[in-house]
């Protein structure tokens, strides 16, 4: 018997897939015997559409950068968290984003050394971290100047990337934290690396790409009709490149075998998606369009100035605050400043380049437990989500 915290993040698109895996009876209904769902802002089991267990406990509001200290966060925690004294699993998903590099990593490393500090102090338990890091890793956001093109698939032996980026690339210094920080301890820790995350999230997520096509090709089919085509907002290009979807449930359940098999994992990194054949939008976009009932097609322009969803949901925002209405949807998921209209553009469109995982360490890792699906199955579960939560019609 385990018992289980999930540091921040649990709302997060890989926090609530794990926290939800778990609550499932995942890989077993004894494996864990308490999940505590830690949330920077406030959520009710019923918005999260995780199922009712007498082994959650939600605890929001709490800020592991709080101006009261090491002392104050840990303070905060043995009072609010159930059998803080016997947490076993950390599952490490706050972060925080900033523009300045330099900040960025002062802040996440504080978030990572907070967090991992007062573990070790409540709880003499702790046996296993596990800090998601992802494809940023590999160098794959420095687009034309990504460095591993010729080193496909991208495997987990590849080395850091070059300088000046790996000086302002803070999964490092998070990773190289944890290694100093476990050196003879009685826990030890993984990274998990996935590419961009298909999924669901009960509150607005900036870098939500299933949200942001759900909400548009809801509203395209709203306004064109059922059976109407609807072009792929990327580039020739970007259309055909190979990538791996990494969703929710596959990043979960490869974090959940690994944490529980120390022997194997500690200290190593692992890519995580959602097959070891590498797809394209191609082959994608036409499935999640038919979601919709919808027709996808490749893209029209070799400039990626076809139209796209944040655009689209702009111009049409009094269309969209209709469909909400005639379909009793929740409120504020489109036209706001969570609503980051360049991540979709970015993904579907600068994104022009090869930069397929290498699975086979992953699934060595999780042996028979090992699980894939294929775009449907990604894509089509998170709409279902999305549909459940009111989030789309």
């Amino acid at each position: 018997m385990h018992w289980f915290l999930h540091i921040q993040g649990a709302s997060g698109i890989t926090g609530w897939a794990i926290t939800k895996a778990i609550l499932d009876g995942y890989p077993s209904a004894d494996t864990f015997g308490s999940v505590t769902a830690l949330t920077n802002r406030p959520l009710s089991i019923e918005d999260a559409l995780w199922p009712q267990s007498p082994k959650l406990d939600v605890v929001s509001g709490l800020d592991l950068l709080t101006p009261k200290g090491q002392e104050g966060l840990e303070a905060e925690l043995k009072e609010r968290v159930k059998h803080a004294g016997e947490i076993t699993h950390l599952y490490f998903f706050a972060y925080i984003m900033d523009g300045d590099p330099a900040k960025e990593i002062e802040i996440n490393l504080e978030l990572v050394k907070r967090a991992v500090t007062a573990i070790e102090h409540l709880s003499p338990s702790l046996e296993f971290v596990v800090l998601p890091t992802g494809t940023k890793a590999y160098g794959v956001h420095l687009i034309d100047q990504f460095p591993f093109s010729d080193k496909l698939p991208l495997k987990e032996s590849l080395p850091r990337i070059p300088e000046p980026h790996a000086s302002q690339m803070f999964y490092y210094n998070q990773a190289d934290m944890l290694s100093s920080m476990s050196e003879g301890k009685s826990w030890t820790w993984c990274e998990m690396m996935p590419d961009v995350i298909v999924g669901f999230v009960p509150n607005n997520n900036i870098y939500c790409l299933a949200q942001a096509l759900a909400t548009y090709l809801s509203l395209y089919a709203e306004i064109n009709g059922k059976g109407s085509e609807v072009v792929f907002p990327g580039t020739e290009k970007s259309y055909t490149i190979l990538s791996n979807d990494s969703s929710q449930d596959i990043v979960a359940k490869a974090s959940i075998i690994a944490s529980l098999r120390p022997d194997i994992s500690s200290g190593q990194r692992y890519n995580a998606a959602d097959n070891a054949e590498a797809s394209s939008w191609s082959v994608k976009w036409p499935v999640i369009c038919e979601y919709f009932g919808l027709k996808g097609i490749g893209p029209t322009s070799t400039s990626g100035s076809d139209p796209q969803p944040s655009e689209y949901l702009a111009d049409h925002l009094t269309e969209w605050q209709a469909l909400e209405k005639k379909h009793g949807l929740k409120t504020g998921r489109v036209g706001n400043d969570r609503s980051f209209g360049g991540f979709p553009y970015f993904i579907m469109t600068m994104f022009n380049f090869d930069r397929h995982l290498d699975m086979t360490k992953c699934h060595e890792m999780m042996g028979d437990a090992k699980v894939e699906t294929d775009a449907k199955g990604a894509w089509w579960t998170a709409f279902d989500r999305f549909k459940e939560a009111k989030i789309i019609p």
